[in-house]
């Protein structure tokens, strides 16, 4: 019984300890977006793309079917992202290898760098994996929260589901 406390303890807490802060070198970076249709509304600040929307900005990427970016004063405040899933993608640090997300639906908070995924909700980094109906994925302060559905007539299993690789020992010679 105590191991099976301490595996859901450990598990909890690579949970919140989750590895996820960004390339600070790619808000430098200038931001390419290619798509079918794009739609400026200059009043609103708020700019559309539909069809195969591929949004890069250094090691980030987002792909999805339809991305309404919000732009104000100071550049872009929010990004909307939705697809049959649509995808986040960004390097955590430079040895690091690339941090994936999906969901059906995605808002990206810029200058907070929070990543909200709602609805069939995944995120992968290294060899561990998170599912959930919503993950909030703080990208500043590392931290990873994910919620099961609320709904029980969903088809998702209302729980949140983790798989944690064993850390491989260094052996000493």
């Amino acid at each position: 019984m105590l191991t099976k406390f301490a595996t859901a303890l450990t598990a909890l807490l690579t949970l919140t300890a989750f590895q996820a802060s960004a390339l600070p070198e790619d808000r430098d970076q200038p931001i390419h977006i290619t798509a079918n249709k794009a739609r400026i509304d200059d009043k609103t600040g708020i700019t559309t793309y539909i069809g195969d929307v591929v949004i890069t900005q250094g090691t980030m990427l987002i792909e999805a079917d339809h991305v309404d970016m919000y732009r104000g004063d100071e550049g872009i405040d929010k990004l909307i992202a939705k697809g049959a899933p649509a995808h986040f993608r960004q390097k955590p640090t430079a040895e690091d290898p690339y941090s994936d997300a999906w969901g059906l639906h995605m808002v990206y908070e810029v200058d907070i760098e929070k990543l909200t995924i709602t609805q069939q909700a995944k995120v992968i980094q290294e060899q561990d994996t998170f599912t959930g109906e919503k993950i909030i994925y703080d990208l500043t302060r590392s931290i990873v929260n994910a919620f099961g559905s609320q709904d029980s007539n969903e088809q998702s299993s209302g729980r949140v589901n983790m798989v944690i690789q064993p850390k491989k020992k260094n052996k000493a010679n």
